[in-house]
């Protein structure tokens, strides 16, 4: 379970911990959640926070949403790279791996040099994670929020994805992936501590020093 605040081992604090999974499938609140408890800086999604401010992504026309995608993806590495200059342990609302699954998702691929120097910076960013946490879809219900399409076929279809992806590079980080039947994000809290602290008293450790 999780402890109270102010209770957090030191080593706990400095978890590097990214949240993924399509929309709805409860990223935001369980990022929410594990920062809380285990004293870490949330870095929140730049796409969502951007089509809650109003943001239309059908008026940007494709150039427009390659060079969104981009950006996002920029901004996202300088956040983590800011919270560990100072130490911190972070909580990230997507991984690096989502930014490429968006670009292959609205059909970016054919520029096979940007695709690949996309894909190759993604990958390394993989080394600074302790783990990437996949949400399953379907769990929970899809509901219309005005921001996120509530098609699921559209979702299912990110989450192969950004899964397929991270299977592909499980080699450089260690990927937990949710089951279906923790639906709530107190159960689902718990079974991330309890994977992790497992993780960490293995003795094979990873490059970054997270050992699991």
């Amino acid at each position: 379970m999780m402890g109270e605040p102010g209770s957090v081992p030191e080593a706990r604090r400095r978890w590097r911990l990214a949240i993924t999974g399509s929309a709805g499938v409860g990223k935001t609140t369980l990022a929410a959640h594990l920062a809380q408890a285990l004293e870490l800086t949330v870095i929140p999604e730049g796409m969502r926070t951007r089509l809650e401010g109003g943001l239309d992504l059908h008026a940007l026309g494709r150039d427009g949403l390659r060079a969104l995608i981009a950006e996002l993806f920029d901004e996202a590495m300088a956040r983590k790279e800011a919270a560990m200059a100072v130490g911190n342990g972070f909580v990230a609302d997507r991984c690096a791996m989502d930014f490429l699954a968006f670009w292959l998702f609205y059909g970016f691929a054919a520029d096979i040099e940007a695709t690949a120097e996309l894909a190759r910076k993604a990958e390394a960013a993989l080394d600074c994670y302790d783990a990437v946490v996949v949400l399953p879809w379907g769990a929970i219900p899809l509901h219309p929020d005005g921001v996120r399409t509530a098609n699921p076929w559209l979702q299912l279809h990110y989450q192969m994805l950004v899964e397929g992806l991270l299977a592909r590079r499980r080699n450089r980080v260690r990927v937990l992936n949710v089951p279906a039947d923790r639906a709530v994000v107190e159960a689902r809290a718990d079974w991330i501590l309890d994977h992790l602290t497992e993780a960490a008293g293995s003795s094979e450790a990873r490059p970054n020093g997270f050992v699991g």
